[in-house]
């Protein structure tokens, strides 16, 4: 006989009154389907809407449903994190309300994790719902990523995915302010794997997430979080630059002294490569910025979320 085991599905949650219920309703139906105990922990930023009070009904029905609310909105990536770091599962599955995501795969993946996998991610082979420009960003992004980054992040797949308990507890051992889950499940390492699926549009509601600038802000935690190269990049580009502007020293030295050429006319350029050098050191500026930021952030070693209260979750 198969070995009891526990699965947690976390979701984190802000704004989605409308979603909770079908969620829960597919998300029970698919659970109920497999040979296991089973928790769903939603992770709340505090909502203007009544997200929380659907959330406290369907914990009296069911009393596998469980919430940690946090004292303000911390982001989805923070509230990510705290799921994995309080559930108590053999196995975790993060997973947005939206039904976006269709709880349905949770199946195939746990065919994969019986397998030896890890780490199931879910890779989107179509994404309905998303602008042309979005799709464009998100694919060019994660190539940019991975030509630079340390480690390697799958294409196409978001926060949803199945991981193993020993992928938890050192997810866990991770102190980082910047809870850029992909990376991070990608720096643990183990034996990793995907499924690939359609992604649907939302059931109901208007996304909380800034489409663009939410992307780049992910990309730009990738990049810095993951990889030193952008700050080689700059110094190689500086070095190349500073060559540059030697030899054309150089070439208007020898304009001057050996052929007594006017220089008035090389005006023109003379304003273009200062204008181009302003521009090279004030990226470089805002590169090593970007990383001294990120340093700040770690060095005061801030809590990355704050609970508030928890629902029908012990202590123990």
């Amino acid at each position: 006989m198969e070995k009891p085991f526990t699965i947690s599905v976390v979701v984190p949650v802000y704004r989605e009154e409308t979603n909770i219920v079908p969620f829960l309703q597919r998300t029970e139906n698919v659970l109920q389907e497999i040979p296991c105990d089973y928790e769903i922990l939603f992770c709340l930023d505090p909502s203007p809407d009544s997200t929380e009070q659907v959330i406290l009904r369907e914990i009296q029905r069911n009393g596998k449903i469980r919430l940690v609310r946090f004292s303000r909105r911390f982001g989805q990536p923070a509230a990510t994190l705290a799921g994995i770091h309080l559930c108590r599962g053999d196995v975790c599955v993060v997973i947005d309300v939206d039904l976006q995501d269709p709880p349905e795969l949770i199946i195939p993946m746990l065919a994969k994790w019986r397998e030896g996998y890890r780490v199931v991610c879910a890779k989107r082979k179509t994404r309905k719902g998303e602008t042309f420009l979005k799709k464009v960003v998100t694919r060019f992004g994660y190539q940019f990523i991975n030509r630079i980054s340390d480690v390697a992040i799958p294409e196409n797949t978001g926060d949803f995915r199945l991981m193993d308990r020993r992928v938890v507890d050192e997810l866990k051992k991770m102190h980082e302010s910047h809870g850029f889950l992909r990376g991070m499940v990608a720096f643990v390492g183990f034996r990793q794997t995907f499924i690939e699926y359609d992604r649907d549009e939302r059931a109901a509601g208007i996304s909380n997430y800034n489409r663009h600038l939410g992307s780049l802000r992910i990309a730009l935690n990738g990049i810095v979080g993951f990889s030193i190269r952008p700050l080689q990049i700059a110094s190689v580009l500086g070095g190349l630059i500073a060559v540059g502007a030697f030899l054309l020293g150089f070439w208007i030295l020898v304009e001057k002294l050996v052929l007594h050429a006017d220089l008035t006319p090389g005006l023109t350029w003379t304003i273009v490569l200062i204008t181009f050098l302003s521009g090279v050191q004030l990226l470089s500026l805002g590169i090593m910025g970007e990383y001294v930021g990120r340093i700040y952030e770690e060095v005061k070693r801030r809590p990355v979320y704050i609970v508030e209260r928890k629902e029908n979750i012990s202590d123990e």
